[in-house]
């Protein structure tokens, strides 16, 4: 198979005729291209602009080749970007690129897919420590990237950065960091003017270079175009190469298109992957008051351990070697990414509740040794997180085990740990109460009051209760003109059972079962499907199936109809996979996570009395 062949364009700011006129030209002298990857802002400075820029969106103008972007701010960003990301063929979960129109995708916040078998890794957007839809990237942002790409070393990945940071000027000026130090140990003569200090730039994109080792990496938004030599790794053979591309149109008339043809590196042989060119210097970010781990990744000898939180993703040998005296250590690289490429050949442990916990936020250190050094410093939670964002406290205490996570259920009424503030009602056998990080305020959780596994194999006195609470649910929905939709993850490691409902307006429940399917056929599979006009039956009938050793996501839509998806061992089944369709249905996709919607205690005893307030006429329990 041939190299696939790639263009690269700067800030097209919105220049549209200018860019495509020209990857036209360069398409049908040196063509034919495979696609043309854009970084730095793509959307237009000015009102003025748009006419222009919409003329491709709207499809009056055609856009010649493939194109991705990831630069979503400027003009009219939100309002196209909130339009992609509502229509259908757009939801689920999809790292390749959000459609906006024929022939051009958004590369949205961080992911990695190949193009034409060359893979690509991105991140977009400015740092914010705040949840942003657009145009911002986050800490989560960096997290999902270093856990996407699976081994250090040898990768075959492009880099494609765009930090966005405004500046006090004027709005139509803007300034973009480079990752810092990668000035370091280059030719002077080559450095663009005002470019030499190694200060200049984000720290953090330099660590996830220097840990990930791109073979390319791709930046813009620093108005110049600069072709920097290659640079040696630490701890891999190959070289990465660092190009910054000049704005569309920009007055100094500096490069903005930059084309490649890289042959991937599993086309590669290791000698090819090892050869170094003449001019290639050391590694710009590992200079002499730095020290490297034994796996090469950079750590600064001034750095305090809260300066970031790099220390989390530290893959070296001592979290993954082999050898005695593992115990009953997490393996961090299968937490963080899933899978472990020693598999059971690892002496440390696989555990897929640990890595649920993980992916919701939950300190390593915290799962791992039941505690962490770093206390209040540390940005990632230290109490376990349940997947109906559940009810949850600090915890305090060592280790992990199943006893102590009895002891210390969420859901349990006993438990030390609840958070008795969201409950809404509570019965005999079942309770209501509020999600914590709510996908809309009236976001309920009907829960065993007994350390139940899941709601489809309840005593048949539960059920009948828990079957009223739904019955009463609905009819108080109902009059605000909403139906219901109830859905629950089911897992095998069995955690206290709840069911989740979410009230969306009955105009879109047409739409619930044609949205489920469309994600899950992003996901690749296929729901099975249980109609039946009474959904105490069916609930019943999809009890039957159940298998202890397998898990089970199930969604009830109105009308009767059961979706049910049995969770293979090695299936990647994302834990909020109802929730996040539920938000794309909603027009919520800033949502999807419910880290992004957590409100403090006062906000949510307040919601909780407000709900308490509307269902009261409704409540069997009352």
């Amino acid at each position: 198979m041939a190299a696939p062949r790639i263009l690269l364009c700067g800030d097209a700011l919105g220049r549209l005729n200018q860019l495509f006129k020209r990857v036209s030209s360069v398409n049908k002298s040196a063509g034919p291209f495979d696609a043309l990857l854009c970084v730095g802002q793509f959307f237009p400075d000015a009102p003025e602009q748009l006419e222009e820029f919409n003329d491709y969106v709207e499809g009056r103008s055609k856009i010649p080749i493939p194109t991705y972007f990831i630069g979503d701010y400027g003009i009219a960003a939100p309002k196209i970007l909130s339009a992609a990301a509502k229509d259908s063929a757009n939801l689920g979960f999809k790292m390749d690129g959000f459609k906006v129109c024929e022939n051009l995708y958004w590369l949205r916040g961080s992911g990695k897919f190949l193009l034409h078998g060359l893979s690509v890794a991105y991140l977009s957007g400015k740092r914010s420590t705040n949840s942003q839809q657009f145009g911002a990237y986050s800490q989560d942002d960096i997290d999902s990237l270093r856990a996407l790409i699976e081994e250090p070393g040898i990768t075959p990945y492009f880099l494609v950065v765009m930090q966005f940071i405004p500046c006090s000027f004027p709005l139509l000026d803007f300034t973009n960091e480079w990752p810092s130090g990668v000035t370091n140990r280059a030719a002077t003569s080559g450095l663009p003017s005002g470019m030499s200090d190694p200060s200049i730039g984000d720290s953090h994109i330099s660590e996830l270079v220097a840990e990930i080792k791109p073979r390319y990496h791709i930046a813009g938004s620093t108005g110049i175009y600069y072709d920097r030599e290659p640079y040696a790794n630490i701890g891999a053979a190959h070289v990465t190469r660092f190009i910054s591309l000049a704005p569309v149109g920009n007055k100094d008339k500096q490069k903005f298109i930059h084309a490649l043809s890289p042959t991937p590196a599993s086309k590669m042989s290791a000698a090819e992957l090892c050869t170094k060119p003449p001019n290639t210097t050391l590694c710009p970010y590992s200079l002499e008051k730095e020290t490297g781990s034994e796996n090469g990744a950079i750590k600064r000898s001034g750095d305090s351990e809260s300066d970031s939180q790099y220390w989390r993703y530290d893959v070296s040998q001592k979290r993954q070697k082999h050898g005695d005296g593992a115990g009953d250590r997490l393996c961090f690289k299968f937490t963080s990414s899933g899978s472990c490429p020693r598999g059971d050949k690892c002496h440390f442990r696989h555990d897929e509740d640990a890595r649920e916990q993980s992916l919701r936020g939950v300190c390593f250190d915290f799962l791992n040794k039941g505690k962490c050094e770093r206390g209040p410093d540390c940005t990632y939670k230290h109490s376990l997180q349940e997947e109906g964002k559940g009810l949850s406290s600090k915890r305090s205490g060592s280790g992990t085990g199943s006893s102590n996570r009895s002891k210390e259920c969420w859901f349990c009424l006993s438990s030390s740990s609840l958070e008795s503030h969201l409950i809404t009602s509570i019965g005999e056998y079942c309770y209501c109460a509020l999600a914590k990080g709510p996908l809309i305020q009236d976001h309920v959780l009907i829960i065993p009051i007994e350390h139940l596994p899941n709601t489809l194999s309840l005593p048949p006195e539960c059920e009948k209760e828990l079957s009223r609470l739904r019955g009463s649910l609905q009819a108080c929905f109902k009059r605000q003109g909403k139906e219901v939709i109830f859905f629950e993850w089911v897992s095998k490691r069995g955690t206290h059972a709840n069911l989740q409902a979410v009230p969306i307006p009955s105009s879109k429940a047409s739409s619930v079962e044609q949205i489920f399917n469309l994600a899950a056929k992003k996901l690749g599979f296929t729901f099975s499907t249980l109609k039946n006009d009474n959904n105490l039956e069916g609930r019943k009938v999809l009890g039957t199936h159940l298998n202890r050793n397998q898990s089970l996501f199930y969604v009830e839509i109105p009308g009767g109809t059961i979706l049910s998806h049995v969770v293979e061992e090695n299936e990647n089944f994302p834990f909020q996979f109802g929730r996040e369709v539920l938000a794309g249905l909603l027009n919520m996709a800033d949502k999807a996570d419910w880290r992004n919607c957590q409100l403090s205690k006062d906000e949510e005893t307040e919601m909780a009395e407000n709900f308490k307030s509307q269902f009261k006429e409704y409540d069997p329990n009352s």
